[in-house]
């Protein structure tokens, strides 16, 4: 017996929400996931042409945004439709946290709890709520909202912070930052009556970027300044000058330009972006798909500045993805946007658009023979797709899991062909070496950490905001730059590169800002994440929160991670409690064995970084004797 045809059916708005998605993807680039046919081959390398699991991700979030949850019946039209066994479909959908399984009122309100959100009031906030609209889950407002405690969304500079979404035909999502109780209360109230305005957000550029229209910008000096949704603005100030320039050196010349900019990815890792290049270049002879992808799933806890650059120049991110496909011999490039990211995911799909109206995507760009197109995916909520490989798996419609390396992306990446990930932050990069030449690039910073960088500042800080700086600056003058310390006004840590990253103290400001620099004090850069916490802040509550985050967050594929995130908050609890199992020396040293455990077994990022910023802070303050 057919096991589909027993399991529970769809209603008709689930089935038109899957229906819509294979309708976008089957007639055009509006949104959907057409494949490109060349030659008899599809542009999804080993996957066999008739298969549509690629579409899995899309397909839950049209779910999801037309009813509010993801019903058996709904899946199982899913499972049919993509042709995939529906526990498999079920094992995917229930790895992202935005995705809901049980029934739901259709407007439902994220509300920031994390470490920066921390800083400006958000345990108050939440307080307030539960006093307006009652506990954390519990339906209210006549039964049409809930609400509910979220990680971080990125907007970090604006805390406390709130995302709103309104399920139906047509579904809304509204950013709320600075957030109040009252706000909120007010918009989830117009939602329930269809008044959420069409519009995300807007970017507030005085808020989000205290230096904009400052001459000296490069990176930024857009934002602000242009409209971010007009192309003509972006050829105004120089736009696709670079791709051009790019077409006259031919990929050699290119790459060679990147490799000699000494240009270190953005995104945490910190690999030279032209090494990665150099590794598809060499194999365009075997005629394999090459993918260029776009990690914009900037998850990390205080991190916003990507965010910043898609919504105030996402032409500059297309035009930085064209070249490395130019460069790389690729037809197709994905863009992995953070879902928390309604207003990126806008304006990045305008910019396709009309990117592609002039004839600058699609076929035969600028005339010139180059035929690539990009595809934007939204994520659901899982910060471990920041990790390069399972957001391979997450665009292909598996669960976000990090597969085993070697083979590395540059081999077997995307559809397990040759694929290069750059961030945004180090795409945005890619024309000024173009344009300025390696060298000169090279000259910008330090010997070791050449160009711009850009720093997400937060917390207990004067000028909150994404800061824009040639590589040395110290961390004392780049606190000066934003204001100085806010709060009590008296600084008591500094949190360099996230959660993922290091807490310093205020003996060490005079630590150059570069890869180097921090790396003789034990810390690192990490995703450019600055935040400040005065002396009003008890230290073991942010630990306590850092270590839930790793928790939250472990995939779950390996031992090390999905045992030791659990045991390193349990510790953490104890110790706060100072209730240890034994004394607390016995306890923080058993703290300590499990994340060395981690850092040498785990099989990525996560794991081996999850212990990193709670051991730096046991390091540096006497906060367990």
């Amino acid at each position: 017996m057919d096991l589909h045809l027993t399991a529970a059916k769809p209603t008709p708005e689930e089935q038109a929400a899957v229906d819509a998605v294979f309708g976008n993807a089957e007639t055009g680039w509006d949104g959907g996931a057409r494949k490109i046919e060349r030659d008899g081959r599809t542009a999804f390398g080993a996957q066999a042409a008739h298969s549509k699991r690629h579409l899995l991700l899309p397909v839950l979030h049209a779910i999801h945004a037309r009813v509010g949850w993801i019903s058996p019946g709904a899946l199982n039209y899913a499972s049919l439709r993509l042709n995939v066994p529906p526990a498999e479909t079920h094992g995917v959908a229930s790895f992202y946290g935005m995705f809901s399984f049980s029934a739901r009122p259709a407007v439902m309100a994220h509300v920031c709890d994390d470490i920066a959100c921390m800083t400006r009031g958000a345990g108050a906030l939440c307080a307030e709520l539960e006093q307006k609209l009652g506990h954390a889950g519990s339906p209210c407002v006549d039964g049409k909202v809930t609400w509910q405690r979220s990680a971080c969304l990125g907007l970090c500079e604006r805390a406390p912070a709130a995302l709103i979404s309104a399920a139906g035909k047509n579904p809304r999502e509204r950013v709320i930052a600075p957030a109040t109780a009252e706000s909120i209360f007010s918009i989830v109230q117009d939602a329930c009556h269809g008044k959420l305005p069409a519009h995300p957000d807007e970017l507030n550029v005085k808020l989000s970027v205290p230096q904009a229209g400052q001459p000296q910008l490069r990176l930024l000096r857009r934002v602000g300044h242009v409209e971010p949704e007009s192309l003509d603005d972006y050829h105004r100030t120089g736009g696709y000058e670079a791709l051009r320039r790019a077409f006259e050196w031919g990929p050699e010349r290119i790459i060679r330009e990147v490799i000699d900019s000494k240009l270190l990815g953005r995104g945490g890792a910190a690999f030279p972006a032209g090494k990665k290049w150099e590794a598809l270049l060499l194999q365009r002879h075997l005629r394999r798909p090459h993918y260029v992808v776009c990690n914009a799933d900037e998850s990390e806890p205080g991190t916003f500045k990507d965010r910043i650059l898609m919504e105030g120049d996402p032409f500059a991110i297309i035009e930085g993805m064209t070249i490395a496909a130019l460069a790389v011999g690729a037809e197709k490039g994905f863009i992995y946007v953070r879902g928390e990211y309604p207003l990126v995911a806008e304006r990045l799909s305008h910019a396709i658009q009309t990117a592609r109206a002039g004839k600058l995507l699609g076929e035969n760009i600028l005339g010139r023979g180059l035929r690539f197109e990009i595809e934007i995916r939204r994520g659901a909520g899982a910060y471990i797709c920041g990790e390069e490989t399972a957001l391979f798996n997450s665009i292909e419609g598996y669960r976000g899991e990090p597969r085993n390396k070697p083979p590395f992306p540059t081999q077997s990446g995307l559809f397990r062909a040759p694929t290069v990930v750059n961030n945004v932050e180090t795409l945005v990069n890619i024309p000024e070496i173009i344009l300025g030449g390696g060298a000169v690039f090279a000259k910008i910073g330090t010997a070791d950490s050449s160009g711009y960088r850009l720093f997400c500042v937060s917390g207990h800080v004067a000028r909150p905001g994404v800061y824009e700086v040639p590589f040395g600056p110290t961390l004392r003058s780049l606190i000066e730059l934003a204001g100085g310390v806010g709060g009590t006004g008296r600084l008591q840590a500094v949190l360099l590169g996230g959660a993922a990253g290091s807490f310093v103290s205020p003996k060490e400001l005079d630590t150059p800002l570069t890869f180097e620099g921090t790396r003789t004090i034990g810390a690192t850069l990490g995703s450019g994440v600055i935040m400040l916490f005065d002396d009003s802040v008890d230290l073991r509550k942010i630990l306590l929160r850092i270590a839930a985050f790793f928790r939250s967050e472990t995939c779950g594929q390996c031992v090390p991670c999905r045992v030791g995130t659990v045991r390193q908050e349990e510790t953490l609890q104890r110790l706060v409690a100072r209730e240890p199992l034994g004394s607390l020396a016995q306890e923080s040293g058993m703290l300590r064995e499990m994340a060395q455990a981690m850092r040498d077994a785990s099989i990525c990022g996560l794991g081996q970084t999850a212990s990193g910023a709670i051991l730096s802070a046991m390091d540096r303050w006497s906060l367990f004797s």
